[in-house]
């Protein structure tokens, strides 16, 4: 799905990964679940680009529904894949989520498990080797993406920002469709490792300037950090 110029979606908003594109090629962010493989090629089809345009992956977080087919694109193409030094050991599958589950809804939680079981995400490939990357770096990859960290999902979660995209990916710093609820709408992800850090850590992204906020479950927002923090607190407050 082209959400913009240099914006793309694939997945839906059960679970969705993003493609940025530039002249100089495609940076890939987030790997969804590994089933999401064929929609990786058809929107790069779609786009007149092939996986040798693709220079690089960047996940915003070490979690299986993000890591998909992050060790195939490596492991096969040779696609370096970027993870924040905090998470590399929980992209490589050597420590767990250790979150609660929490308050939760059967359809919505039949729907995510049905849709993670159709796109093969009860059979996890970790990666084998990853690149680290640190808060406030940019990386030398397509729309010159800049690293923000956002502890509190996990210890290594980050957003990137591309300002050619217009565009902010979140991971699950917070979420527009709550997977175990079905509730849609700016709000705090589930399976949040430390919640009051991961609600101090949305003011990194408060001040910035672009339109899209992307996370890794939900609707795209395009109505602005600023709007997407304020109404994700909101939620947070009220419970």
């Amino acid at each position: 799905m082209k959400l913009g110029p240099h914006l793309h979606r694939i997945g839906n908003d059960i679970v969705a990964a993003y493609l940025v594109e530039t002249d100089e090629g495609v940076t890939v962010v987030d790997a969804g679940l590994a089933g999401h493989w064929p929609e990786l090629l058809a929107e790069l089809s779609a786009m007149g680009r092939s996986l040798a345009d693709v220079r690089g992956l960047i996940l915003t977080h070490g979690d299986t529904d993000h890591i998909g087919f992050a060790e195939r694109l490596r492991r096969d193409h040779g696609v370096p894949v970027y993870v924040h030094e905090a998470d590399a050991a929980r992209a490589r599958g050597e420590v767990k989520s250790k979150s609660p589950f929490g308050t939760f809804k059967v359809g919505a939680v039949a729907s995510f498990l049905m849709y993670a079981g159709r796109k093969g995400g009860l059979r996890t490939t970790y990666l084998s080797e990853v690149i680290t990357v640190r808060d406030g770096q940019v990386l030398d990859l397509p729309g010159a993406p800049r690293v923000i960290g956002m502890p509190g999902h996990s210890p290594g979660s980050i957003a990137v920002h591309v300002p050619v995209a217009d565009a902010v990916f979140v991971g699950d710093a917070l979420t527009t469709r709550h997977v175990l609820t079905g509730r849609p709408g700016p709000q705090p992800a589930p399976f949040t490792d430390d919640p009051a850090l991961a609600l101090a850590s949305l003011a990194r992204i408060e001040d910035l300037r672009a339109t899209w906020i992307l996370p890794g479950h939900g609707t795209p927002w395009n109505e602005g950090a600023v709007e997407a923090v304020r109404r994700t607190k909101a939620a947070a407050q009220a419970g």
